[in-house]
């Protein structure tokens, strides 16, 4: 089919998208018309039709061609790092914000979401694993990574790639995070534990939450406006507050300004305002009341909360004078309520336990938060205290209004992670003994790890994949119906055959004369009782043997002229008369009678020979000398 003569007739084509959701659960309704009609058309031209109802008979009857057209309409562009510049902002600024903003013990979720054959998914492991250092990653991240296409999930849980396709990477990388596999690259397995792959359709499934970095890199601009707002939304409910999200440079957010704000336009890197725009109804069918307090009840609500938070906090107005501090930073720092209201560089806590005042500078100019990690505080004799600080600007409309100082105290962790870390070791001496044995069950882990990825994201859609499940519980009893019917009706064809089998051998057995039929290639096939009574030759001597070297009272070298055309002609029907010796050694003369053996069409499939005395030969009362 030329392009220059796409078929234009939209009602066929609709009725091919109708059939794709009714019958295959696939709805591409949402997606973009002329994008859409051009790759089936392209698919529609290498079949040479040029007709949206004849395509669709092809489709309703050949099912391998779905995966054809499936296969065409999503074309799965994607790579490591692409658009380098891009990748270096999320490793530069956003990571470390998502990390300055959550407390060194909270976990990390991360969504990519339209991840192809995994190369996205696996670098944005790469980039929080380099911000997090590889142990805090293994034991904070999750990484859930989803598409709609089976058959490209399946590539990225293998997670092996060519040299070519890890080349983006760069060399240090690519040694740090892949193990060598021949000429292929696979990606560390026990980083690989932190991604999960499954199914979602980003039109018709629910969205994963609690989601603080969500990728969706170059896969919105495939569908119309109204989808993408149905999707934006559900992003912004995915997403945990002050969360982030990560788009393709040939997507904006022009229109959804009031849910998402730019972090970087160029870079189409956007943090979630909180509003109450959204239904959340749009996204799981159902509306929700906010509760509503009186204003002064909320206040003190919002105090208390402050006051007793587990983390020490104090934030500072815009001239670095305390203005807050709650119960746990007072304990922490030794501060008074007379100091409330003192300039910051009046306390110890401006430089112990580190120098604040250049980090609060630079947070209040940039705009963005900080994390200070690895503190370590003498606070008194014996006892030293590991901290981490972060250090967050407080915006009203945009307008710096102050600094809020976060201390976490990580002393537990960083003495957990010591003991960890010996334990590690202790397990790596362990683990290089049982190498051997991780070795053979590789592939069972593998099949398990798959099975645990696609259970842990259909936890997310836990009643659609019920009904589901029902359904395929229903048809496999109508299969195994079906395979019992089959079963039974086998056993009655094998009786059948071993009453015919019985009643052949019967009626070979019952003829007097002999008999032996040979194949195309003048093998013996059969050699009836008649035959061993005749030559004195066994059935199990005779078959499987060649015709003209069986060793009888027969001149078999003679029967060589009338054998040969029964192969080939099924008419064929001869008679000869032979001079021979039988099984008693005595002179004979024996008439043999050759016809071909037909099958079911009236092909030649062998010849049939009888062979019987002529005459009162074989009655001689003296046997005669044995001449063989």
């Amino acid at each position: 089919m030329d392009q220059d003569k796409a078929p234009t007739d939209v009602h066929g084509f609709e009725e091919i998208l109708q059939y794709l959701k009714e019958a295959r659960g696939f709805d591409f309704t949402g997606y973009k018309r002329s994008s859409l009609m051009r790759r089936v058309h392209r698919r529609m031209s290498q079949l040479n039709i040029d007709d949206h109802v004849e395509y669709l008979d092809v489709l309703q009857a050949n099912s391998d061609e779905f995966v054809s057209l499936f296969n065409t309409i999503l074309i799965n562009v994607t790579g490591f790092f692409r658009d380098p510049d891009a990748w270096e902002f999320l490793r530069s600024d956003v990571v470390p914000t998502i990390l300055a903003e959550r407390g060194p013990d909270e976990p990390i979720r991360v969504w990519c979401a339209g991840c192809a054959s995994g190369e996205e998914a696996y670098g944005l492991a790469i980039v929080l694993a380099e911000g997090l250092g590889i142990d805090d990653f293994r034991q904070r991240v999750k990484i859930y990574a989803t598409d709609v296409d089976e058959e490209a999930l399946s590539s990225a849980r293998h997670a092996v790639y060519s040299e070519k396709e890890v080349q983006p990477l760069g060399h240090e990388l690519i040694q740090k995070y892949f193990e060598q596999m021949g000429g292929r690259y696979s990606f560390r397995k026990d980083l690989r534990r932190s991604v999960i792959f499954g199914r979602n359709d980003l039109v018709q499934d629910a969205p994963i939450s609690r989601i603080d970095l969500l990728a969706c890199r170059n896969t919105l601009m495939y569908f119309t406006a109204e989808t993408q707002t149905k999707i934006l939304d559900k992003f912004h409910f995915a997403l945990a507050p002050r969360g982030m999200l990560f788009l393709g440079k040939a997507e904006m957010l022009l229109s959804h300004s009031r849910i998402f704000d730019p972090m970087d336009l160029k870079r189409r890197v956007f943090r979630k305002v909180s509003t109450s725009r959204i239904d959340v109804g749009s996204v799981f069918g159902r509306s929700f009341l906010p509760d509503r307090r009186e204003v002064d009840q909320v206040d003190t609500l919002r105090s208390l909360a402050f006051s007793t938070g587990p983390v020490a906090q104090v934030v500072l107005d815009t001239n670095d004078v305390v203005t807050l501090a709650n119960q746990q930073a007072k304990h922490l720092f030794s501060l008074s309520d007379r100091d409330i209201g003192r300039p910051l560089r009046d306390l110890d806590l401006s430089y112990r336990p580190v120098e604040l005042r250049g980090y609060i500078d630079q947070v209040r100019s940039e705009r963005r938060a900080l994390r200070i990690k690895d503190i370590e505080w003498q606070r008194g004799p014996g006892e030293v205290l590991a901290l981490e600080a972060h250090l967050s600007p407080l915006l009203a409309e945009d307008v710096p209004v102050g600094v809020s100082l976060v201390f976490h105290d990580v002393t537990a962790n960083r003495r957990l992670m010591s003991e960890l870390n010996r334990a590690n070791q202790q397990r790596e001496s362990a683990y290089e003994e049982l190498q051997s044995t991780n070795e053979e069950l590789e592939t069972t882990n593998e099949e398990l790890q798959s099975t645990v990825e696609e259970l842990e994201t259909t936890n997310e859609e836990l009643q659609s994949t019920n009904e589901e499940l029902e359904t395929t519980n229903e048809e496999l009893q109508s299969t195994n119906d079906e395979l019992q019917a089959i079963n039974t009706e086998l056993r009655e064809r094998s009786t059948e055959l071993d009453e015919v089998n019985a009643f052949f051998a019967a009626i070979m057995s019952s003829w007097p004369a002999g008999v032996a039929v040979v194949d195309t290639s003048m093998r013996i096939v059969v050699w009836n009782a008649g035959a061993e009574d005749l030559w004195g030759m066994r059935s199990d001597e005779a078959e499987g043997e060649h015709l003209l070297n069986l060793d009888i009272g027969l001149p078999v070298a003679e029967l060589r002229p009338i054998v040969r055309p029964a192969l080939s002609d099924p008419t064929y029907r001869q008679e000869i008369k032979l001079d021979g010796v039988n099984r008693r050694g005595r002179s004979i003369t024996v008439r043999v009678v050759c016809t071909a053996l037909r099958n079911r069409t009236g092909a030649p499939t062998g010849a049939v020979l009888v062979m019987e005395p002529y005459g009162n030969g074989d009655l001689d009362p003296e046997p005669a000398a044995p001449n063989r």
